[in-house]
């Protein structure tokens, strides 16, 4: 081999294990699938431990283009809450099983909320996520609600204060997919 192509060798060689160990170029990235509708909130529990003395006033769901939505509203301000998958709704006060429809069941307690009756539950007919919403009891000062979800999703939960009626709202949204 002669010197010429002996060089020659060697630059190819270089530029070969400069291009194989470079960094990617600029604007370059590698294939993952983005959050559906960019909903990162997880399927854990989520809690807020306070507890004031409120009213609850009603129920109602609603559907949204990534989500479906459960609203407690209260007269008086809300802020605990304790929402998490379970394998059995229990009712208060009982401990006796609240089944509902559903691949799995989402335990929604209400930590500020006094009721004494049961108040209509909204119609989740036709709905993307929610296949029922049951009332599971008041005791305590604190009141429950099962919800049916087609199965174990990301969802989220905080409170609304609206300081100028003094009214409140614990809102439930669960995505329709990971």
């Amino acid at each position: 081999m002669n010197s010429k192509t002996l060089r020659r060798s060697a630059a190819a060689l270089a530029l070969g294990l400069a291009a194989a160990t470079a960094p990617a170029a600029v604007g370059a990235t590698t294939a993952s699938a983005a959050p559906y509708c960019g909903i990162t909130w997880g399927s854990l529990a989520k809690t807020n431990q306070t507890m004031n003395a409120t009213t609850l006033t009603g129920l109602r769901a609603g559907r949204h283009a990534c989500f479906d939505r459960l609203v407690i509203d209260h007269k008086g301000k809300a802020t605990g809450y304790d929402v998490r998958y379970v394998s059995v709704v229990t009712q208060d006060g009982s401990g006796f099983p609240v089944p509902v429809a559903g691949g799995a069941a989402l335990q929604v307690v209400d930590r500020a909320a006094r009721y004494t009756t049961a108040p209509a539950m909204p119609n989740v007919t036709g709905f993307t996520t929610f296949r029922q919403v049951k009332w599971a009891g008041s005791f305590e000062g604190q009141s429950t609600v099962a919800l049916g979800v087609r199965a174990r999703l990301p969802f989220r939960a905080f409170t609304i204060n609206d300081t100028a009626t003094g009214t409140s709202r614990l809102v439930i949204d669960v995505a329709h997919q990971w």
